[in-house]
């Protein structure tokens, strides 16, 4: 039995909102660049062997495009997963643990496609 202010109470701006909308565009900004990169690395590389894959990204360049390809691609997608649970899920235990699902996931795909990619640059 509360009234409208008493449930809105508490549940304001947490103050975030812009700098989650700036850092969504950035990141598909940056993501146009280097799916074009991505199209290049594919056409590149099509019928090559693993020899040749190995090669190109043995390159620093091709290396660092793959890394910033995969560390801003999930970021991104954590961005945009965030809105949408925030918007569609109302249950505050599953809103909570979707999140983290999403954050954890998201951060350990980061972390393991830069290792691996480094991995292979260096051997």
């Amino acid at each position: 039995m509360l009234n409208p202010l008493a449930r809105a109470r508490g549940l304001g701006s947490a103050k975030q909102g812009v700098h989650h909308w700036y850092l969504q565009r950035a990141t598909a900004l940056l993501l146009i660049p280097l799916t074009a990169w991505l199209l290049y690395a594919m056409v590149r590389l099509s019928g090559a062997g693993y020899e040749a894959a190995m090669a190109f990204l043995s390159s620093p360049f091709h290396a660092a495009c793959a890394v910033l390809l995969a560390v801003s691609g999930l970021y991104h997608a954590m961005l945009g997963l965030q809105v949408v649970i925030e918007d569609y899920v109302h249950t505050r235990s599953v809103d909570v643990t979707l999140q983290l699902a999403v954050k954890a996931l998201g951060y350990a795909g980061m972390a393991f496609s830069a290792i691996y990619i480094f991995r292979l640059a260096i051997a």
